[in-house]
């Protein structure tokens, strides 16, 4: 075999050469021409070169598209920890669908994908919100909703049907008994009426602004995810389905606010025209907090089962994307298929902390729903490998390795990418009534690393938190960030007893810096504190509103837990804002520079102003009673979920009798 393989070599050589048009004799006898060593130089680095391009396509991330072009279609399965383990618990559990089996397990392979980044959490710029190129990928056409009612609700009763057999689904569930379990009527004595003449005035508004935007988008929009206004037509998008987001988004707050009609329109459409049978691709975060968050508080608010079965269809759609080497979800998947990959955008083919760090309180109620513990299994394996890894000053940076369990990145933010990661350490605490020791562990030690390393005073004295780069610090907060406020004040009473009043400080300073950004009664996507800015948007690309709620959220929750009148004041400033800048003939529309003197829309109104930003409003000028912060702990999405009091749901009684639980 040696002196074979010596023979083709020295031929192949030989062949090689002559291609070049050189020979020994011509080498030996002329000046002219390389040496043959220089020849064999330069072919061994040709060849080396070439090997090198090629190998290099096995380390692009999945999304690129010469890695498509080169690499088979047909790519081995990655394996997945834990999958036998999954269908052993189904099994024991009672999932007697081969299909429901054939679902959790298999993994298959990774897409390209052309969705754009369009998350709510992750910040974009307002131009990727709509309809432009992201990561080389470009936006997927709007597809029309052609299927009839009729067509829509009989696939998915299939689909129900199949699910109740492969999730489990426990149809026990006692929702009376859930009831009787909170300590609060959820609507109050009188649904949150303030006594105070100005406070209701005010708060009546903003029923009014709601009843504005959702008639404006039913008569345009119908069907379709969002509302745009100044063209009168719907916007499809393709971040979560399309499912009709501004809808399922509205139930909870056309409830809370008692628009009654226009509630139940929003029922029928969910019962007849959601689709969960389609062959849809979505974020995974995305469709977590908008639809199972929507869902799961709307049937928790009313006790409608239909909301209970189309979120046990969802939930289970969503397992697939857990199907990867270390459990950390990717953060787009065909629900239909149950492919998942990662954003292209995304470092490496990496996942984001916000992301897969936003399913903790919904997967917790999927499984009290289903009584199936898979869901909780999920996210806490994820919290597993979190706490297992090492973690820079104590700090979470924003991308993830879902193959290899490894940061990718040494990129800290408490704005786009990292934000509801902490909010949800706290919020599973609350929701677990106080017995979710790790996550509180998790949270308050996260707390610690953010104030060492990154909340900063500026000269001005304005407290805020800048991101972190490695090391460096970036000198900016994200409107986005604007939530941690909020954050800060409902978790004071849970920490080191020393350290309440240091908390309440906090989150009183934080919400104060975002107000002052707010210097047009509206405030920009980011604001920096360098170069003698103090809470400004120094960047044009950093300037639009989108009519995000962040900073109206920790206006209502330090009212909750202050009462200091001023919260109410600048609630009732952004009220005038939107008025204003925003409100359009047609609905309400984000604006592309909150600076500039005449206004220019974005031609845009967000599915979460109607499930955030207007319910925090009307939330801030109600009582205390409505959705009390005992009983209810809100998503990210402001979608309320109820605490988790097992040991009452799974005694006799509950905390209250029956009657004033009606």
């Amino acid at each position: 075999h040696t002196a074979a393989a010596s023979a083709y070599l020295t031929g192949y050589k030989t062949r090689c050469l002559g291609f070049f048009g050189f020979t020994h004799h011509s080498v030996t006898s002329s000046g002219m021409g390389l040496r043959l060593s220089q020849k064999f130089v330069f072919l061994l680095f040709l060849s080396g070169l070439v090997t090198l391009c090629f190998g290099a396509l096995f380390f692009l991330p999945d999304s690129v598209r010469l890695k498509r072009i080169f690499l088979s279609k047909t790519e081995s399965q990655p394996v997945t920890v834990g999958s036998e383990n999954d269908v052993r618990e189904h099994l024991k559990k009672g999932a007697k669908d081969p299909e429901h089996l054939r679902g959790i397990t298999s993994a298959k392979g990774e897409t390209s994908t052309k969705l754009k980044a369009l998350g709510r959490k992750p910040s974009v710029t307002n131009e990727a919100k709509t309809d432009k190129k992201v990561a080389g990928g470009e936006a997927l056409e709007d597809m029309t909703l052609s299927r009839s009612k009729t067509d829509s609700a009989s696939k998915d009763e299939k689909v129900t049907s199949s699910s109740n057999q492969g999730a489990n689904t426990d149809t026990s569930f006692d929702y009376n008994k859930f009831k009787k379990c909170l300590l609060k009527p959820p609507l109050g004595i009188e649904h949150g009426k303030p006594s105070d003449p100005q406070t209701l005035q005010r708060r009546e508004k903003v029923k009014e602004m709601m009843k504005f935007a959702w008639d404006n988008y039913k008569s345009f929009a119908w069907g379709r995810n969002e509302l745009r206004p100044l063209t009168r037509n719907g916007h499809i998008g393709n971040m979560f389905g399309e499912w009709g987001a501004s809808i399922v988004d509205s139930l909870d707050t056309l409830y809370i606010m008692g628009l009654m009609d226009e509630y139940n329109d929003a029922k029928e459409w969910v019962e007849t025209s959601l689709d969960l049978n389609s062959n849809g691709e979505a974020s995974l975060f995305e469709v977590n907090i908008r639809y199972v968050g929507g869902l799961l508080s709307a049937y928790y608010l009313t006790g409608e089962e239909m909301f209970k079965r189309k979120v046990m269809v969802l939930g289970e759609k969503l397992l697939p994307a857990f199907n990867t080497p270390t459990g950390i979800p990717r953060g787009v998947i065909n629900l239909g298929s149950g492919t998942s990959w990662s954003w292209g955008w995304a470092s490496a083919g990496s996942s984001i902390l916000a992301e897969f760090g936003t399913l903790h309180l919904e997967f917790v109620h999927l499984s009290e729903l289903s009584n199936n513990d898979i869901y909780t299994e999920k996210v806490m394996n994820i919290r597993k490998l979190l706490n297992k890894i090492e973690k820079p000053h104590g700090l979470y940076p924003n991308f993830l390795s879902p193959v290899s369990g490894n940061w990718v990145q040494h990129h800290v933010s408490i704005g786009g990418l990292g934000d509801s990661f902490y909010e949800y350490l706290i919020k599973s605490y609350l929701m677990s009534d106080k017995t979710d020791e790790e996550a509180k562990k998790m949270y308050y030690s996260a707390l610690e690393a953010i104030e060492a390393n990154l909340v900063q005073k500026s000269p001005g004295g304005l407290t805020y938190m800048a991101e972190w780069r490695g090391g460096i610090l970036d000198h900016k907060m994200g409107h986005l960030a604007c939530f941690s406020g909020g954050m800060v004040v409902i978790g004071a009473d849970d920490g080191a007893p020393e350290k309440r009043q240091h908390y309440l400080d906090l989150a009183a300073e934080i919400t104060h810096t975002c107000h002052e950004s707010y210097t047009t009664k509206l405030g920009p996507e980011a604001f920096r504190f360098d170069g003698g800015a103090e809470a400004t948007a120094t960047r044009l690309s950093d300037r639009y509103y989108i009519l995000r709620p962040e900073v109206i959220e920790s206006y209502m929750y330090m009212w909750r837990l202050t009462h200091d009148p001023k919260y109410r004041e600048w609630g009732w400033e952004a009220v005038e804002a939107l008025e204003q800048h925003c409100r359009v003939e047609a609905g309400f529309s984000g604006i592309r520079d909150v600076y500039a003197q005449t206004v220019s829309h974005d031609n845009m109104q967000q599915s979460f102003f109607l499930s955030e930003t207007l319910k925090y409003l009307y939330l801030l000028f109600s009582d205390d009673d409505l959705l009390p912060l005992e009983d209810w702990v809100f998503n990210t999405e402001a979608h309320p979920l109820p605490v988790v009091r097992k040991s009452c749901l799974q005694g006799e009684g509950g905390t209250h009798d029956k009657t004033t639980s009606e």
